[in-house]
């Protein structure tokens, strides 16, 4: 049996023009009212979840805040590691922490059981924020300063990944968060270390 190759221009075979079946409607609604469910919960998923906490995003020129960090590094600087400042802020304190290619400028050194209030911002890029081993993730944006309320629970030595790409020296950009324990000594074991966002745990 020969058949004609159909062209753009004729109509698709098929029955897709007659009326879904019985079956096909209750699966559609069930969908639809699933994903009207899951949308009213986000809300509860950012305040209660503890998985996305809630930060003070504010405007910010990339080249002032900057300035900011090297003001910081400044006043609380107490050592150094391969060039990078480390930076011993009191507890109550803004800290404030620069994403650039290819580093994170400065090292942080908390205390665990101290609340502070994180200030990250870019400077270049965008860059992605990662805690590691930890589950945190932020999405760093040059002309924003992201203020966060932390609280570190356990001292350790904690690395902070970018998982943005941000150019060919990307892979090379890793800093550190130190939490010394209440009597300022270091941990070297941060397997059970955790730093909370928000005051939460």
């Amino acid at each position: 049996m020969l058949t004609t190759p159909h062209t753009g221009l004729d109509p698709v075979p098929g029955t897709w023009w007659r009326p879904a079946h019985k079956a096909e409607k209750v699966w559609v609604a069930v969908a639809f009212a699933w994903c009207l469910v899951l949308f009213a919960m986000m809300p509860l998923w950012h305040w209660k979840g503890g998985q996305n906490p809630s930060g003070i995003r504010t405007r910010v020129d990339p080249r002032a805040f900057y300035t900011r960090t090297t003001e910081f590094v400044r006043q609380y600087k107490v050592g150094e590691d391969r060039g990078l400042p480390i930076v011993q802020p009191p507890a109550g304190a803004d800290v404030y922490l620069t994403a650039m290619t290819y580093q994170w400028y400065p090292i942080l050194q908390l205390v665990r059981g101290q609340r502070y209030r994180l200030h990250i911002s870019a400077l270049d890029f965008n860059h992605g924020f990662s805690l590691y081993p930890l589950n945190v993730n932020f999405q760093i944006v040059p002309g924003y300063d992201y203020a966060l309320e932390v609280t570190p629970t356990a001292a350790g030595d904690f690395r902070i990944i970018c998982n943005e790409f941000c150019g060919i020296g990307h892979h090379t950009m890793v800093g550190r968060v130190i939490v010394l324990d209440e009597a300022g000594r270091p941990l070297s074991d941060n397997s059970q270390a955790r730093l909370v966002a928000g005051g939460t745990e």
